[in-house]
């Protein structure tokens, strides 16, 4: 039996403070004079405004956050809750993590309670340690979900609801849509219709176009969503690798 926990924070890039995003640069990364200097300067004496057609407001200073949408943002993010993960490995739970994408997972045979109250235990500390470092766990988003035999799930479930975790059947993990059986058809389903959808929107637009741009919209909207994670699916059981064939035929189909 295995127990994934996808962790959800609340506008997690936005609460960065820099003092202690510094420190870690410094402490944690090892970074001081000229190097760390320069990171100190990226980050302060920002400022923001904000414009509504002909009227904008006075500028306010940024004093935390990382800037979204750069090159320097999830790396400086990663750097930030570097402490985050000796927590979770001195609870001796499993974990992997980028940027504001954390996720923890315990593995453990059914009656055995004590890799569940590791796991509250760690999602206490985790709680805590962020509250101290300005970032916030959004419980309501947070998802826990158990995969393993039907009958034995049940039980884990509610060893998971007396320390207050309550489950799902079915999560978006970074894209993909996983269920308790493993079996991915949600997945798959979305996929396709995602694919068809773009592509009845091509069709519209055929005759306004050429071929050579035509197939670059197919490769951009539909192309790229079947190869998203497709690793996935390799060594999946007959039927349904069939069946991602068969949708994945019909997607790829010309838009004429």
């Amino acid at each position: 039996m295995s127990v994934l926990v996808l962790l959800d924070l609340s506008a997690a890039f936005d609460t960065v403070d820099h003092n202690i995003l510094l420190k870690r640069l410094e402490n944690w990364a090892g970074l001081s004079g000229t190097v760390l200097n320069r990171f100190k300067t990226y980050l302060e004496n920002r400022k923001y405004f904000v414009s509504i057609g002909n009227f904008t407001s006075e500028q306010t200073s940024i004093t935390c956050g990382v800037p979204q949408g750069s090159i320097l943002g999830p790396l400086l993010f990663n750097i930030y809750m570097l402490p985050l993960a000796q927590i979770i490995k001195n609870n001796k739970i499993n974990y992997h993590s980028y940027a504001d994408d954390t996720q923890i997972y315990i593995t453990m045979s059914p009656g055995d309670r004590g890799p569940v109250q590791a796991l509250g235990k760690c999602i206490e500390e985790i709680n805590d340690w962020l509250c101290h470092n300005f970032l916030q766990l959004n419980k309501n988003k947070t998802e826990v979900i158990v995969f393993g035999a039907k009958e034995k799930r049940l039980q884990v479930t509610r060893e998971l609801q007396s320390i207050h975790l309550k489950t799902t059947n079915q999560v978006r993990n970074l894209g993909v849509v996983m269920d308790a059986d493993l079996n991915l058809e949600k997945h798959i389903k979305t996929i396709t219709k995602s694919a068809y959808y773009h592509l009845k929107n091509i069709s519209k637009i055929k005759d306004l176009m050429s071929q050579q741009d035509l197939e670059k919209l197919v490769h951009a909207f539909i192309f790229s969503r079947l190869d998203y994670c497709n690793s996935i699916f390799t060594g999946l059981p007959k039927k349904i690798s069939q069946t991602t064939t068969a949708h994945s035929e019909l997607c790829c189909s010309s838009p004429h």
